[in-house]
């Protein structure tokens, strides 16, 4: 099968407000798609959330597009299937969150889709709010605030750590209180032609897929709308390996977005890799100099020695000692999967140079 996917791009559009109430008698079908994995731990309370919101059932389903789960997500979801008609499997071959979601847009019935996460609670009135904000912008997407729930104590510094600008930068859809525009939202909900019309997701992106689409609807001048309104609360990584992996692997595949789309780079994302750059010249001169390694390295834990204990002073205590290591192992993975990634930047580059 062909991927979804076809790059295009049209004029800038205007996103003029236009009035909407969330009772009007002509609201739109939803369909919520759920990329799932053996998720057999979360998917269950992530579907009752979304069966008791407060938008009218009959104008929702739900699509679970499971990618061959070899545990009881598709049983689990096949008992409240038959508890709620509206909510159906779909099957994803290919393993990969792209294809189920463009899996999910080609069979949705609704004119309004929403994407949610397997491993995500929403609270009652997400899928209201999101709909109702969505046809009074006119944004191209709509998302909220994602907050996270620690469980342990390193899992709480985790959550509390990416949710924190010192960690995440200006990635808003983290920690906003107010609602604005910004570069990107962590799921989103769109007009279904919307989706169609910029081809869908990218299949070629394993990780950042969100970013990539953002990005596409605002180069055609189609806003995304962050509104603290829309909350859900998800489960981040319980481990420092596991944050680790995570921002390894969200440092590496952003060189893949630059490749394809230079104008995409925000200034969070380069500050990671040029302070662990900064650190190993620092590091690499040190036999000659300690002065360059005390002030990359000395200033870095200052810095992050200050906001860790101001941020635990006012979100628990507990994580102060925590929490410096949670920043680093963020700021350090991202950087270093960045500059690991640079080397499929010089290939993609270097392809593009070759004669035909």
């Amino acid at each position: 099968m062909e991927p979804f996917y076809t790059p295009s791009r049209s004029p800038e559009a205007s996103c003029e407000i236009r009035g909407y109430e969330s009772n009007d008698p002509g609201m739109p079908m939803v369909s919520i798609i759920i990329p799932a994995y053996n998720e057999e731990e979360s998917i269950s309370d992530c579907l009752e959330s979304l069966v008791e919101q407060n938008y009218p059932q009959e104008l929702v389903e739900i699509l679970v597009i499971d990618g061959l789960s070899r545990d009881q997500t598709r049983a689990i979801v096949k008992a409240f299937s038959d508890r709620h008609p509206n909510i159906r499997v779909l099957e994803n071959s290919r393993r990969i969150i792209p294809c189920a979601l463009n899996i999910g847009i080609r069979e949705a019935r609704g004119d309004v889709i929403i994407r949610a996460d397997a491993h995500t609670l929403y609270d009652i009135n997400y899928v209201m709010n999101s709909v109702t904000l969505l046809l009074k912008t006119q944004a191209g997407n709509v998302g909220g605030i994602i907050q996270p729930v620690g469980r342990g104590l390193v899992g709480k510094a985790i959550a509390i750590g990416v949710s924190s600008p010192f960690g995440v930068g200006n990635a808003y859809y983290r920690y906003a209180d107010s609602q604005r525009w910004v570069d990107t939202v962590a799921f989103g909900c769109w007009k279904k032609e919307t989706l169609l019309e910029v081809g869908g997701y990218n299949e070629s992106y394993l990780i950042n897929e969100d970013y990539e689409l953002n990005y596409r609807l605002r180069q055609r001048g189609k806003g995304i709308l962050l509104s603290p309104s829309l909350k859900c609360y998800y489960f981040p990584r319980s481990c420092l390996k596991g944050l680790l992996q995570q921002y390894f692997s969200y440092g590496n595949w952003k060189v893949k977005m630059l490749a394809e789309h230079p104008g995409s780079l925000v200034y969070r994302q380069i500050i990671p890799p040029l302070f662990v750059l900064s650190l190993l010249i620092a590091i690499a001169l040190a036999s000659l100099h300690l002065l360059p390694l005390l002030l990359v390295g000395g200033s870095y834990a200052l810095a992050n020695l200050f906001v860790s204990v101001c941020t635990a002073t006012k979100r628990g205590i507990r994580s102060a000692l925590i929490l410096p290591v949670v920043f680093f192992s963020i700021h350090v993975a991202w950087g270093m999967g960045f500059l690991s990634g640079l080397r499929h930047l010089f290939t993609i580059s270097s392809a593009r140079l070759r004669p035909a």
